[in-house]
C-alpha cells in the first residue's frame, strides 16, 4: 500500500483553515493508504516557544486528529521529537543538499524578512527537516497545500541527490497529494488575508474547540458586501469576503461552488448567513466538543503519542539501518 506522510505543528488554536485544508482531507486518505500523521514540535522550535504551551498544543493537535476522525489504531499518530530518526536523517540529508537549493526556498526569505542575518539555522534548514520526515519513512505521497508545494519538491531532489550519489534506488520520490477546490481559507474579517491564529482579532476565524454560540457568532460578525450573492462563480470577482463565505459553505458541504450558487443565487447575506451557521456548527460542533473531552484525559493523549511514537520509530530504526549500511556508517 502507498504510504502517506503529512504534520502540523503545535502552535496553538487550531481553526476552520487547519480543518479544511488539511486534517478533514486526511480522514479519507486512512482508508486507501497507510497514513502516518505527526506533530512536527521540532518545526516548532524555529520561533521560542514556552515549554508548557508547547506541550499543551502538541496534545491539542493530537486530540484534533482524533476528534475529526483519524483513527489512531488504523494510523500512525505521534510527535515528532519522539523518534529520533528525524533529526539524524535531517543531518544526513543536509550534508548533500546544495546551499543553492536552499537559497530558493521563498518561505525562509519571507519568514526571516530584512533581518535574514539574525535568523536561527533551523529556520534556514526548515526544509531539509521537512524532507526528512517524508523520506524517513519512504512516504509515496505527500497532502500538500499551495504553500508547501516547492519544499516537497525540494524533497524529491534531495531523494533523488541522494539516489544518485550512492547509485541506489532506497528513497522513492514523493507525489503531491492535491486534496479538493477552495480549501484556503480566509479571514472573516478580510477576505485578502489567510485565516491565521495570529491575526489579533478572535473574530477573524472560527477555533476548532469554539462551541455552537461562538460559531454562530463568528458567521453573524463576519465582513460582508451590501450586494446579493451571484448566480455564478464569475460574479465573485472583485468580491474576497463573499468568495470566502462560499468557498466555506461548498468545502463544508461537499457542494461545487457553482451548486451553491444555484441555490443561493440573488438572495442577500441575511439569508445566507444563518444557513452558512447551521452548516458549520453541524460540522465542526461535535469535533469541538469531542475535543474538550479528549483533552480532560491527558494520560489518553499520552497514551496514543507513545504507542504512535514506538510503531514510526519501528520503521525509522529500520530505514536507517538501512542508509547506515549504504552510506558506510559503521556500527559495531
Amino acid at each position: 500500500m502507498n504510504r502517506i506522510f503529512s504534520g502540523v505543528q503545535p502552535t496553538g488554536n487550531l481553526h476552520l483553515g487547519n480543518y479544511l485544508g488539511a486534517i478533514r482531507n486526511w480522514v479519507a486518505l486512512q482508508h486507501d493508504y497507510d497514513c502516518i500523521f505527526c506533530i512536527v514540535d521540532l518545526h516548532a522550535l524555529t520561533v521560542a516557544q514556552r515549554p508548557e504551551e508547547l506541550r499543551a498544543n502538541t496534545r491539542e493537535v493530537t486530540a484534533a486528529y482524533i476528534a475529526a476522525g483519524i483513527d489512531p489504531d488504523r494510523c500512525i499518530i505521534f510527535n515528532q521529537s519522539a523518534v529520533p530518526g528525524h533529526s539524524e536523517l535531517a543531518w544526513l540529508l543536509g550534508c548533500i543538499t546544495p546551499l543553492g537549493w536552499l537559497n530558493r526556498m521563498t518561505q525562509f526569505k519571507e519568514k526571516a524578512g530584512r533581518h535574514r542575518e539574525n535568523a536561527g539555522l533551523g529556520l534556514y534548514s526548515y526544509p531539509v527537516l521537512m524532507a526528512a520526515d517524508i523520506l524517513l519513512y519512504k512516504a509515496t505521497h505527500v497532502p500538500v497545500g499551495e504553500d508547501q508545494k516547492q519544499h516537497l519538491e525540494l524533497s524529491r531532489d534531495i531523494a533523488g541527490a541522494f539516489n544518485r550519489q550512492y547509485d541506489t534506488e532506497f528513497f522513492p520520490l514523493p507525489e503531491p497529494q492535491i486534496l479538493g477546490e477552495a480549501t484556503r481559507v480566509m479571514s472573516l474579517r478580510d477576505g485578502s488575508a489567510k485565516m491565521s491564529k495570529s491575526d489579533p482579532s478572535a473574530y477573524s476565524r472560527i477555533n476548532m474547540t469554539d462551541d455552537a454560540d461562538t460559531i454562530a457568532l463568528k458567521v453573524r460578525k463576519a465582513k460582508t458586501d451590501p450586494e446579493p450573492l451571484p448566480s455564478e462563480a464569475k460574479g465573485l470577482e472583485n468580491r474576497p469576503e463573499a468568495a470566502n463565505l462560499v468557498n466555506i459553505y461548498a468545502a463544508l458541504s461537499g457542494m461545487s461552488k457553482d451548486a451553491v450558487l444555484n441555490e443561493f443565487g440573488g438572495k442577500m447575506f441575511s439569508a445566507f448567513k444563518p444557513a452558512l451557521s447551521d452548516l458549520a456548527v453541524a460540522k465542526l460542533g461535535p469535533i469541538g466538543q469531542e475535543m474538550t473531552h479528549l483533552l480532560k484525559d491527558r494520560g489518553l493523549i499520552d497514551g496514543i503519542l507513545r504507542k504512535g511514537a514506538e510503531r514510526a520509530g519501528e520503521i525509522a530504526r529500520a530505514h536507517m539501518a538501512q542508509m547506515h549500511d549504504i552510506i558506510g556508517i559503521l556500527r559495531p
